[in-house]
């Protein structure tokens, strides 16, 4: 299965267009169309997803990846763990960032009384 923030972006693109290529997914995902056949595959077998061959539509849709109501609710477990982990992320970033100021201005500091 995919990482968790791949799996993230892989069902808002579906949510997003149904209709997108395999091919699509795999450039928007940044992974290989063979990986994104096999999650599709997994997604299915989950029930997070139904696949669906509109090729007899006049629009010519080819296939459609739809969400089904259990995958919806994934998507939203997936987002709200994706959010958690991007604010641990920021939260460790503006950490990183209040130290290197600190070292900055100790330095400035520094400098200025042996200068």
């Amino acid at each position: 299965m995919l990482p968790e923030e791949s799996r993230y972006k892989l069902l808002k693109a579906l949510e997003a267009n149904p209709g997108a290529s395999q091919r699509e997914l795999a450039q928007e995902l940044g992974v290989s169309l063979g990986k994104v056949n096999y999650c599709l595959k997994a997604l299915v077998e989950k029930g997070w997803i139904k696949a669906g061959n509109f090729t007899k539509n006049p629009n010519k849709l080819g296939y459609a990846y739809i969400l089904t109501p259990s995958g919806v609710e994934e998507k939203l477990n997936v987002t709200m763990r994706f959010l958690k982990h991007k604010l641990e992320e920021h939260e460790q970033i503006q950490r990183d960032i209040d130290e290197l100021r600190e070292e900055v201005s100790q330095f400035s500091v520094n400098s200025k009384q042996t200068g």
